[in-house]
């Protein structure tokens, strides 16, 4: 049995939260710069270039990506042979949310109700994900999530019967409908299965696969393929003024489902695809 206390999850949290948005990771940066080489129309390469410019900036002057930064998604996979002291883990996770983006100078965008919109001043309480895994480790990953892509993402749930052609078809009509809002060049987690919750948790947790990581399934990792060519022939571009490059990538999460049902999520992001991760 390890013991972790609870001073070291927020702290990790805290420091998670600040690098997140500060920095943008080694694997988007590599698909934009792919990207501005391969793309052709002036305004297009234009504006990818100035988003490598701004992350480069964002790095050197230690500010944020971007001005939203986000609600704070964190996903924990907790080891089974770990006992945490000290205190309650869902309050030192909000704690170190909370110290993160006041001391990295965050913008605060929760609030606390939904309807009466009143902000919580602290960015809390954060989206917590909890996995129980084998081992004597705890694994925190912080992913800020701003709402111009996420309010631009969609659940569905499908016929048995409106098959592979269904997904295909729900999936370029979400991306069509999302048009610009989301600040192109997206990057797009699809969950397949389970059920309504679990689809969108699919969606979101295929957000976190490196965009240079294929689906370990053949089937999944050509049919990801193809969508993204799919997707960047729809011409939406870079911050909508056209182009080849719509989506910088598009994995897809899946999970056994009910014989009766078909969930299909598609949870967008933009480029800013922010997650850092430690193990303790």
């Amino acid at each position: 049995m390890r013991i972790i206390n609870i001073k070291e999850i927020i702290k990790t949290v805290k420091e998670l939260s600040i690098e997140a948005n500060y920095y943008l990771p080694d694997d988007i940066k590599e698909a934009i710069e792919k990207a501005e080489k391969n793309e052709k129309w002036p305004i297009a390469n234009n504006i990818l270039n100035k988003i490598i410019e701004n992350s480069h900036i964002a790095a050197r002057e230690k500010i944020p990506i971007c001005q939203d930064t986000g609600m704070a998604c964190v996903f924990v996979d907790i080891g089974q042979d770990v006992h945490i002291i000290g205190g309650n883990l869902e309050e030192a996770i909000n704690e170190g949310v909370r110290q993160g983006y006041e001391e990295g100078f965050l913008r605060k965008s929760v609030v606390k109700d939904p309807l009466h919109r009143v902000n919580t001043n602290d960015n809390t309480p954060a989206l917590i994900y909890y996995n129980i895994v084998p081992g004597d480790k705890v694994k925190i990953m912080v992913s800020p999530k701003g709402f111009g892509s996420e309010n631009m993402s969609r659940i569905a749930m499908l016929k048995p019967s409106d098959g592979l052609e269904g997904v295909k078809n729900f999936v370029l009509e979400t991306v069509r409908i999302a048009g610009p809002n989301p600040c192109p060049p997206i990057v797009i987690g699809i969950g397949i299965g389970g059920n309504f919750d679990k689809v969108a948790y699919l969606a979101k947790k295929a957000l976190l696969r490196y965009v240079n990581e294929k689906n370990v399934d053949e089937f999944y990792g050509n049919l990801e393929k193809e969508l993204l060519e799919e997707v960047n022939k729809i011409g939406i571009g870079p911050q909508g003024f056209g182009g080849k490059t719509t989506a910088l990538a598009l994995n897809i999460e899946t999970y056994p489902t009910h014989i009766a049902g078909l969930p299909v999520a598609v949870n967008i992001n933009c480029h800013a695809t922010r997650h850092k991760e430690r193990i303790l």
